[in-house]
């Protein structure tokens, strides 16, 4: 018996070396379409990070058995041609869908991403998911955010510490001074007081004073 012809040998290799490199298989029936509508579909493809190849469903077959992606294996019947996307999922899926519609003979039949296989309803679905560059804009806004709100507290921060210390000495400055006026006003009131007993006194010694001129002189009459 024959050994396989070197061409199959070397499609073998080259269908199990995408899939271990690829993100994303995408599997689709092209029958019915035009040689040059799949130019236009390749280019598109292209544009978006995928590669569009068509193979023998049993070289496919030979080549996930050792690669370990025979879970996408249900899908090889049929003309069978396969995106291989490296990166961005949703961009070959969107090229695929809008192709679609306009060539209603490309059927999506499924996708194998990573070790998740995809019926042909989720892996269209994938077109309306947002780009990578999206995803990672909308990533990198989320983690943003916080950091802003942090450096615009830290900035903030000396200002509103000036703002509670200059607050705060007013604050003792005015309790000082109601202090001081108390105190001012404690003193003028004791030696007020001081002044009225002193002035008493002073009385009460000029009455005893002439009492007693009073009583020499009356001693004086009488004699």
């Amino acid at each position: 018996m024959a050994g396989p012809r070197a061409e199959k040998v070397a499609a073998v290799a080259e269908v199990r070396e995408r899939l271990e490199r690829t993100d994303a298989a995408i599997l689709t029936e092209y029958r019915g379409l035009k040689v040059s509508d799949l130019a236009v579909l390749r280019r598109a493809l292209r544009v978006a990070g995928a590669e569009y190849k068509i193979y023998k469903n049993t070289l496919v077959r030979r080549a996930t058995a050792t690669a370990d992606r025979t879970a996408m294996d249900p899908f090889l019947e049929g003309p069978t041609a396969i995106a291989f996307v490296e990166g961005d999922v949703a961009a070959a899926a969107k090229v695929l869908r809008e192709f679609a519609r306009t060539h209603p003979a490309l059927v999506v039949k499924g996708s194998l991403i990573g070790s998740d296989l995809l019926d042909a309803r989720s892996t269209t679905a994938l077109a309306d998911l947002p780009s990578r560059e999206v995803l990672l804009a909308q990533i990198a806004g989320a983690l943003a955010a916080p950091l802003r709100q942090f450096a615009g507290l830290l900035k903030a921060l000396p200002q509103n510490l000036a703002y509670g210390i200059s607050a705060l000495i007013d604050q003792k400055r005015a309790a000082g001074d109601t202090a001081d006026a108390a105190a001012a006003a404690g003193e003028t009131s004791a030696a007020s007081a001081g002044a009225g007993g002193a002035g008493s006194e002073t009385d009460a010694g000029a009455a005893a004073e002439a009492d007693t001129h009073e009583e020499t002189h009356e001693e004086t009459d009488s004699a």
